[in-house]
């Protein structure tokens, strides 16, 4: 929170402001969150009355605490978050966080539609126990969301934030995606550390580390399946909704990229595009919460409007996992 209130005191100044500005984040990102690591986004389990039934999250909790993740994000895309009332968002973060051993981050995603909402509900998380914030690219008005307006967006959150705050363009969902000049600008904030980026273009998250190097931002892959490309072109980690159900493995194809392994990386991410694919951008939510089950997990029923797989749906689902060895 320091870094950023002496953010605030130079960015007034004109000419010699953002030398003194730079100068003040660099010695800040030196105490910048480390975000290398896997993170599943957690799901949401829900009750036949689709209320949130915290005693499978904790269940569920207490499974993946015996994996290797760096942490938790929750209440991102696959928490169906856009289903959930502000009061229930802050309570999974909080349930989450008494669970949650001492030595893992927990990133809580916080994106509104309005700047407003976002402030307020990010001190909110971040008072719920949040290490990081997560927060989506506002969309409604996707149309008028250029770098100018999301630039002054985050910059406001990030401003206000008492905790680091990660950047989330996920195309697939909001229809937009964070141009990559706002991520090369807003890298330079004290308290953005980093980029969840779920769009799979690797030349994009390429050029985005490569253009943001000298600020110490992170990116972080957005789904399993690029993980070991992400990690090639300089991503630090993911944020991937296979690693609900095949958290060891995605961790397990994170340790073969760090170290080097590359052939044994490859072998490893073919057999995770299928399974990867279907729980994602092909059948979604429903499927990785069907996945869950089969996994030993509670993935139970998603809230309405979302609708569970068709048998057809299902059939394939287990055949993308069968026929990379995975059932």
């Amino acid at each position: 929170m320091h870094c950023v209130r002496a953010w605030r005191s130079v960015r007034p100044l004109c000419r010699g402001g953002r030398d003194l500005w730079k100068s003040t984040q660099r010695q800040a990102s030196v105490a910048r969150v480390d975000l290398s690591g896997i993170y599943p986004p957690i799901a949401t389990p829900f009750t036949a009355t689709e209320d949130v039934d915290y005693r499978s999250l904790e269940e569920n909790l207490q499974k993946y605490s015996k994996i290797p993740f760096k942490g938790l994000v929750v209440q991102g895309s696959n928490g169906e978050y856009p289903y959930l009332t502000e009061e229930e968002r802050v309570e999974v973060v909080r349930t989450v966080k008494r669970s949650l051993p001492k030595d893992k981050l927990l990133m809580a995603g916080s994106g509104c539609e309005s700047t407003r909402a976002t402030v307020q509900l990010t001190e909110k998380m971040a008072a719920a126990g949040a290490d990081v914030v997560l927060v989506v690219t506002p969309c409604f008005y996707k149309g008028k969301m250029d770098s100018r307006a999301l630039i002054q967006h985050f910059t406001k959150v990030a401003d206000s934030s008492p905790v680091p705050v990660v950047l989330y363009s996920v195309p697939a969902n909001t229809g937009l995606e964070l141009p990559v000049d706002a991520v090369t600008t807003l890298s330079q904030h004290p308290n953005i550390t980093g980029l969840k980026d779920s769009g799979g273009d690797i030349t994009r998250i390429g050029l985005i580390v490569h253009k943001t190097k000298a600020e110490d931002f992170q990116v972080l892959a957005g789904s399993a399946g690029f993980l070991m490309a992400a990690y090639c072109v300089g991503a630090v980690g993911g944020v991937c909704a296979l690693a609900n159900v095949l958290g060891a493995e995605v961790c397990a194809l994170e340790r073969l990229c760090v170290s080097g392994r590359w052939e044994e990386a490859r072998v490893l991410q073919q057999r995770l595009i299928e399974p990867n694919a279907a729980v994602t951008r092909r059948l979604g939510v429903p499927a990785l919460k069907q996945a869950m089950e089969w996994f030993g997990y509670h993935g139970g029923a998603c809230r309405s409007p979302l609708q569970p797989l068709s048998e057809t749906e299902t059939q394939q689902l287990r055949k993308d996992f069968t026929s990379n060895g995975w059932l």
